[in-house]
């Protein structure tokens, strides 16, 4: 049974840092790509980043390139997103993501609020 659970959210001031963690278990964790998504109150789930099961290749939304960067550590089973230079605009629940089989599991979210 697949799971994830998602860490490390909170509230920070515009131009903080967070790191965000996504713990796994239930599946050979390095053999698959992981995904950061994020959902702001009334707008659609947002793919934020990417990371191939190896660490090899990333991808990021534009809105977050050059900002937040995605790893993962395969001997722990877990991904990481840091998010530098935070924006008000970031605000939103930050859910990981691994599809197995075809088949998506989510985590439950943690939220993560820019404001001064």
């Amino acid at each position: 049974q697949v799971q994830l659970v998602e860490s490390g959210g909170g509230l920070v001031q515009p131009g903080g840092s967070l790191r965000l963690s996504c713990a796994a278990s239930g599946f050979t964790f390095s053999r698959y790509s992981m995904n950061w998504y994020r959902q702001a109150p009334g707008k659609e789930r947002e793919l934020v980043a990417a990371i191939t099961g190896t660490g090899g290749s990333t991808t990021y939304a534009d809105s977050v390139k050059g900002r937040f960067t995605i790893s993962r550590d395969n001997a722990k089973n877990t991904v990481y997103l840091q998010m530098n230079s935070l924006k008000p605009e970031d605000t939103a629940v930050y859910i990981c993501n691994v599809r197995v089989r075809g088949l998506d599991s989510w985590g439950q979210g943690t939220q993560v609020t820019v404001s001064s």
